[in-house]
């Protein structure tokens, strides 16, 4: 094994996108912390900078590069690291970027500390980039705490096998691959040893998990052995996409107490005819019966959806389905992106690209479709005690207290910062525009 270096190096990290690369980041920080190195804020100066890109749209290209610069600017003297899904897929795009000094391909990433053993300041920045499509496995990273005091994620599975016409992601994180369950088993313990009062499971394709180990496993198979870990108190389960709900997996949510009532499922239309043009693996009739299912057998259900308006070719009459579908299901927020291109993507090259005024109208119509369901959805929990877990941020507007319940509503209350990371059960008062309002009981 590598000694640690002799004088302890700072490291500052920034991630950009989704929360699997918050996982990311927090297991790479934790390797790097293992080696010798000491995590400042990105807005200190440091001695190495790391930015954990996305690239899910080309305005978070333009965000990624916004922030390589801010590192090169803040200390020319640092090195400086690009890693993250636009470093996997843009690579030569990041070499032009100056003051770079390593980039590092998503699978790559785990073997920073190495890199950075012998890394010095560079003309041209150092590529390690390999074929993202050929990565099995997973890399093991302990991870025995998280960024805040109250929860927790981790990474069960990453890539995707699916191609969807307007996603880039397979692309940057490759096919689908799944962490070993006593991996996940370990890493869930020693987060709830820790006091972490929730944890959450992520993955990129997260229903597909299991399929490509051996023996095979299952997403129900891991869920059911997780619930029972001690000191766990809440499971959270992130997106899912519909076909992935079996009769198992429903069984194993509903039937234990430990796992959040939310749930996260994409929809992206409700137009038959687009879902087909996006490729996606469900028809709008599945949809609807799963999510009524779901909502029939779990109690006061938080229910998520993303809706892309505007993909190329939708027509008025495709969106008022759009429209239809969301206004009789009974979520609890929406997502909702306007479509933009993306380069190397299947959609970019489709005919009929909605005009950007008819995107912009859709957009605004079907966020205001989520405030309206998501209001009422609040206003069914007043005069109801909810038990809330106590984040680690205080509301900005208010200074009050945040607290989450188990269908992902977030509930201000006063109390003293003692309180953060703790359950506490709240009465809820009222529920307006933009928030929730509860007391603590005597």
């Amino acid at each position: 094994m590598t000694e640690p270096p002799s004088e302890s190096k700072t490291v500052a990290f920034a991630t950009l996108g989704c929360k699997l690369n918050q996982v990311d980041t927090q297991e790479v920080q934790q390797l790097l912390a293992s080696r010798g190195f000491r995590p400042v804020p990105f807005d200190e100066p440091a001695q190495v900078y790391v930015i954990n890109t996305c690239t899910v749209t080309a305005r978070a290209d333009f965000s990624d590069r916004q922030m390589i610069r801010r590192a090169v600017a803040r200390n020319p003297d640092a090195l400086v690291v690009v890693t993250g899904c636009y470093a996997q897929t843009s690579p030569d795009a990041v070499a032009q970027i100056p003051g770079v000094d390593l980039i590092v391909g998503n699978q790559e990433k785990y073997d920073l500390a190495a890199l950075l053993d012998s890394l010095t300041k560079r003309e041209r920045p150092l590529v390690r980039v390999g074929d993202i499509q050929r990565a099995v496995g997973i890399p093991v990273a302990p991870l025995t705490r998280f960024s805040g005091r109250s929860r927790a994620f981790v990474k069960i599975q990453d890539g995707c096998q699916h191609r969807c016409a307007f996603c880039i992601v397979p692309y940057a994180r490759g096919g689908s691959r799944s962490r070993e369950p006593e991996v996940v088993r370990d890493q869930v313990t020693r987060l709830a040893e820790a006091g972490y009062g929730e944890v959450v499971l992520t993955g990129v394709d997260m229903g597909h998990y299991g399929r490509d180990l051996v023996p095979r496993s299952t997403l129900a198979a891991l869920v059911r052995g997780l619930v029972d870990v001690v000191g766990l108190r809440r499971l959270r389960l992130s997106s899912i996409l519909p076909p992935y709900f079996t009769d198992e997996l429903i069984e194993v949510i509903a039937g234990s107490p430990r796992i959040c009532p939310h749930l996260h499922v994409p929809l992206q239309s409700g137009s038959v005819r687009i879902l087909r043009r996006m490729r996606r693996p469900y028809t709008t009739r599945s949809y609807h019966s799963l999510v009524e299912r779901l909502s029939s057998i779990i109690p006061d259900l938080g229910l998520g959806a993303d809706v892309i308006v505007g993909f190329p070719g939708e027509t008025d009459a495709d969106f008022e389905e759009t429209r239809a579908l969301i206004e009789a299901l009974p979520f609890s927020y929406l997502h909702v992106f306007s479509y933009s291109d993306r380069k190397g993507t299947e959609a970019v090259r489709l005919p009929e690209h909605v005009p950007p005024r008819a995107i912009r109208e859709r957009s605004k119509a079907l966020r205001w479709m989520s405030d309206a369901k998501n209001l009422a959805f609040r206003r069914r929990l007043v005069g109801r005690p909810e038990e809330v877990l106590v984040l680690e941020t205080r509301d900005r507007a208010t200074g009050r207290l945040v607290g989450l319940t188990g269908n992902y509503v977030e509930v201000l209350f006063q109390g003293p910062d003692e309180w953060m990371g703790r359950f506490l059960t709240v009465a809820v008062t009222e529920a307006g525009v933009g928030r929730t309002l509860g007391e603590v009981g005597p």
